[in-house]
């Protein structure tokens, strides 16, 4: 049966993954600044004997692999390659070699475990039927995020693409387990600048000054109205403000306070709304106050829907391939991802993999120094999308 010559395979495979993603994760990248991260999965690809690979936006790649029947369908499979401006914690063997760029999100999973998905069904060619396309996508980390490029480059046409499946490492999961939702799973990301002006002086004489700090205060406050006196309370929002620059001192106001924020929802339409009232707000609050507001509000990802039958399809799959016990039910998760562009474009499922492994002290979360994986998860996340690619090969347009 395929299954378990997938398993198979993916058992044989293992160690070689493993190796790769210990070669990705010590050479991190930043954002579209992958070229010896492209030239390496391009050698790994080649080493298969996967031949149809073409270059897609100036860090990307594509590759094609053609079952029986190629024509008749075409589903794909997307890993980022990137990393983050993170110094790594860690000490192991595979820590990275660039000061100051570390795989904190789990990329060098991905584009390792899609090496593996490659390598499997490139030798079970002749066993199922359709087009497998692997997307190595750049730049998720980075605005306007590699998968808009890559779609306005064509990556889905050509052949055509039916339908996509992207895999995400998971901290909050054990390692061997894998989590998918149905419908909303993933947040919209806006990024949100703002530069509250007034008049500075001394601390002792504030009725001298018009004061930008307690200004910015006033604001940040009346800014979480815009979500909790404006939005559905069933759906998710959610307005932050993490960066604050005042450059006073203890007796000095300053002229000008710089800030920086993310607002994250799960509705377009109240999300284009929700960028009207928080620019009215803060032009209009500070105005009241006698300084001046410069805002901007920088539209980022839009929120991910996952297919609902595709997603249901998939997690029956995944089911027969590591048991029920090892299969999960995700929350929605207020983070942003640019495979939502991939999610409107196509029926998309996201899901996730678990690499977590608290006995061994791996338990660090996305985007921190010391984000670290079970490479017990890399036994899993090749086969697993292999298996899934095939089974979604057999069904009919999810259109």
């Amino acid at each position: 049966m395929l299954l378990e010559a997938i398993q198979k395979i993916a058992a044989e495979k293992e160690e070689q993954v493993v190796q790769m993603r210990r070669h990705i994760h010590a050479n991190p990248e930043l954002s579209f600044q992958e070229y010896n991260t492209r030239d390496y999965i391009r050698g790994c690809l080649e080493s298969f004997g996967i031949e149809d690979i073409s270059p897609c936006t100036e860090t990307g790649l594509v590759a094609l692999i053609r079952g029986r029947d190629p024509e008749r369908k075409t589903v794909a499979l997307r890993a980022d390659i990137d990393a983050l401006p993170i110094v790594e914690a860690n000490t192991a063997s595979y820590r990275s070699r660039n000061d100051g760029v570390m795989h904190a999100c789990g990329h060098d999973v991905h584009s390792s475990s899609l090496l593996g998905t490659a390598a499997i069904l490139n030798e079970i060619r002749d066993q199922f039927e359709g087009t497998v396309k692997l997307i190595f996508q750049p730049g998720e980390e980075r605005l306007p995020g590699g998968a808009s490029l890559m779609i306005e480059e064509g990556v889905l046409d050509n052949p055509k693409v039916e339908s996509i499946i992207g895999q995400h490492v998971m901290p909050l999961l054990e390692a061997g387990q894998v989590g998918f939702r149905k419908g909303l799973y993933m947040a919209s990301a806006d990024e949100i600048y703002i530069r509250v002006k007034g008049k500075g002086g001394h601390g002792a004489h504030p009725h001298m000054t018009i004061d930008p700090v307690a200004l910015s205060a006033q604001l940040i406050s009346a800014l979480q109205l815009v979500v909790s006196r404006n939005s559905k309370p069933a759906m998710p929002s959610v307005l932050s403000i993490g960066k604050i620059i005042g450059n006073g001192s203890t007796n000095v106001i300053p002229d000008e306070v710089y800030m920086e924020g993310t607002f994250r929802t799960f509705d377009e339409t109240w999300r284009m709304r929700a960028h009207e009232l928080i620019r009215k707000t803060c032009v209009e609050l500070i105005g009241s106050l006698g300084g001046i507001c410069e805002v901007e509000v920088r539209k980022g990802y839009p929120h991910l829907r996952n297919h609902e039958l595709l997603t249901e399809r998939m997690k029956e799959a995944a089911i027969a391939y590591v048991g029920p016990e090892n299969v999960k039910e995700l929350e929605i998760w207020p983070a942003g991802e640019d495979f939502a562009f991939f999610a409107q474009a196509i029926p998309a499922c996201f899901y996730r993999l678990g690499t977590r492994n608290e006995s061994r002290g791996i338990t660090g979360m996305l985007h921190t120094p010391t984000f670290d994986i079970d490479e017990k998860a890399l036994g899993v996340g090749p086969g697993l999308m292999a298996w899934l690619a095939t089974e979604q090969l057999k069904w009919e347009s999810d259109q």
